[in-house]
């Protein structure tokens, strides 16, 4: 809205902006550059590094593990936490073994960065957004219950139950991070008086926008859990060999479909829509062609009778980063409202 006023002045008052301490409280999303100090935007900075090299990471650790598994190197380090006793297997040590110890010291890696970004954002909370503290702790625990459930993976031979639910522990936790990391980038941009969060979206598009892009990461979700509980019966070697047990198969390719559209529209959505940011594009593009890849990916993967594991392995990642992408686009979606300065408590993102 149009006030008349020029920036440094406030509606209320009239008075200059400045005179509003930044310290007032934790900085809220979509809130005006002038109100990131110095010291909340290297702090931003180094916490939006670090969770952008923990979206890596974990893009890493699934990969890994569908490549563990596509290997058959789920119990080639037969207890747990250690390998055959000891942190470096080395006399055991083959392509199998180092596959399933490489997966647990990502795992290891990763659960110490997020220990680390939970103390920071608890220490520096008076400087970060306010939901940061309260996210990173819930990625702490889910990386706890990760943990867990890798764990009872080895225990229980690989039951597929639990290789199922490791995968969605893993799923979630990369959705929460590329949210976060997302967010974190937005109040850099807000701080560099460029995008995103600089021109607010409207309310119906808002709406329209987000229910668009939860449908899409939904669908997926359930598409990538659906592809491992069929790995984990091994239902499509089973399906091709000798036509048996084919119904996962079949249903994971009546889904595919569902999923791929829901990603496409969300990428026609954004191409419809000027008034998102160029990153909120960027993003959708770049979910319409992973689409593009998996279907692709998927085709050559029955073709080939999933007798080349790295086609495999590459369309499971194309589903990761699928994941990736479409929470990172929730993330962003706090700051298209692009609320007005206040130093007061702010009502939700999306009112």
């Amino acid at each position: 809205m149009q006030t008349g006023l020029r920036p440094s002045q406030t509606p209320d008052s009239g008075a200059p902006a400045e005179a509003v301490s930044p310290q007032a409280g934790p900085i809220q999303a979509g809130s005006p550059a002038d109100h990131l100090t110095p010291r909340q935007a290297d702090r931003l900075g180094q916490l939006s590094r670090l969770s952008g090299h923990l979206v890596v990471a974990l893009v890493a650790l699934v990969v890994i593990g569908g490549a563990t598994r596509v290997m058959q190197a789920g119990l080639a380090c037969p207890d747990w936490p250690l390998c055959y006793g000891v942190l470096l297997p080395g006399r055991q040590m083959n392509l199998q073994v180092f596959l399933e110890w490489f997966h647990r010291l990502d795992a290891f890696v990763v659960g110490v960065a997020l220990l680390v970004m939970a103390a920071a954002s608890l220490v520096g909370r008076r400087q970060l957004p306010g939901w940061l503290p309260w996210a990173s702790g819930l990625a702490l625990a889910l990386v706890a219950v990760q943990g867990g459930l890798g764990a009872l993976t080895v225990t229980r031979l690989l039951a597929s139950s639990m290789v199922t639910a490791h995968l969605a522990a893993a799923l979630s936790l990369l959705a929460l991070l590329s949210g976060l990391h997302q967010a974190l980038k937005l109040q850099q941009a807000l701080k560099r008086h460029s995008q995103p969060g600089t021109a607010p979206l409207e309310r119906p598009w808002r709406l329209v926008w987000g229910l668009a892009v939860c449908a899409a990461l939904l669908l997926v979700f359930c598409q990538s859990l659906l592809g491992a509980w069929m790995a984990s019966h091994w239902a499509a070697d089973r399906c091709l060999a000798a036509g048996d047990d084919c119904r996962w198969l079949l249903l994971h390719r009546q889904l595919a479909p569902a999923a791929g559209g829901a990603v496409l529209a969300v990428a026609a959505l954004a191409a419809l829509c000027p008034a998102l940011p160029r990153s909120t594009r960027l993003l959708a593009l770049g979910g319409a062609l992973l689409v593009v890849a998996q279907l692709v990916l998927g085709v050559t993967t029955l073709r080939l009778a999933l007798a080349v594991p790295a086609v495999t392995i590459a369309h499971q990642l194309g589903a990761a980063l699928l994941v990736a992408v479409l929470a990172g686009l929730l993330g962003q979606l706090p700051g298209l409202a692009g609320r007005p300065p206040s130093t007061s408590p702010s009502p939700s993102p999306l009112s």
